[in-house]
């Protein structure tokens, strides 16, 4: 988890408050001030930022520093442009794999950073992914081929894109996209654009806005009830279609040249 419960409990010591007057001076329970110290539950963004005001805090330095007599603040930054990622955990506090079926996709788009939404999301159990956040995302369509609609894809998060690799598969959730599952094309860079690839010739690549990237999954393994057929012989249409494809690749390569 993150460095929160021990930054909230160090700061409010230091201006001289209990538990019951923090939580009165920020307008929350007291039993609330407890969880959040013993790293029983997080914040929600809103309370974040008000926190991070509250004790005179960058709320990038109030949820990734280590906050003690020896730190040293960052200049302010701005709050729009953090990226929260709200995990939850089991009854021994390790992160939970969280599931996000289809039918919860476009919530998923509204309620990724909400602690309460991402709690009452489905879990997984999966004991080889134990280091590091993970989580699962159910796809649809046939853009990904041999991966079918409804195989689901377990993401390990992203935290620092610069890691993002072209030629490897991802989940991106962006705000114009929603969520999808696909192959990277280019290394990803915030303020450009990021080219996404289809496994299967017949859908063309695309790029998005990066300031419209939300957040990104690394595909690590995935489950389906699809079993694997042999790959079958070339058909008439299938060829045409990749000759298809094949011909507007080369048309959009000569007309950006």
């Amino acid at each position: 988890m993150s460095n929160i419960s021990s930054n909230i409990k160090f700061l409010r010591k230091k201006k001289g408050l209990t538990q019951q007057q923090f939580a009165d001076q920020v307008g929350i329970k007291r039993s609330l001030v407890g969880a959040y110290e013993e790293e029983r539950a997080e914040p929600k963004y809103e309370l974040l930022k008000n926190l991070a005001l509250f004790f005179d805090v960058s709320i990038d330095d109030f949820i990734n520093e280590t906050i003690n007599e020896k730190w040293v603040p960052k200049p302010k930054g701005n709050p729009a442009n953090l990226r929260v990622l709200s995990i939850s955990v089991d009854k021994d506090d390790n992160e939970n794999i969280e599931l996000v079926p289809l039918k919860a996709s476009a919530g998923y788009l509204n309620g990724y950073a909400d602690t309460e939404y991402v709690a009452h999301l489905p879990k997984l159990y999966l004991p080889m992914f134990k280091q590091g956040t993970y989580r699962a995302f159910e796809i649809k369509g046939d853009s990904m081929l041999p991966l079918v609609s409804g195989t689901i894809i377990v993401g390990e998060y992203q935290e620092n894109w610069a890691d993002v690799k072209a030629g490897e598969t991802y989940v991106i959730i962006s705000k114009s996209d929603g969520i999808v599952y696909k192959r990277v094309g280019n290394k990803f860079k915030e303020n450009k654009k990021l080219k996404l690839i289809s496994d299967n010739p017949v859908y063309e690549p695309y790029d998005i806005n990066g300031e419209d990237v939300l957040e990104i999954w690394k595909a690590k393994a995935y489950i389906s009830t699809h079993m694997p057929m042999p790959t079958p012989e070339p058909t008439m249409e299938s060829l045409t279609s990749m000759m298809a494809q094949m011909q507007r690749s080369i048309a959009n390569l000569k007309s950006n040249n």
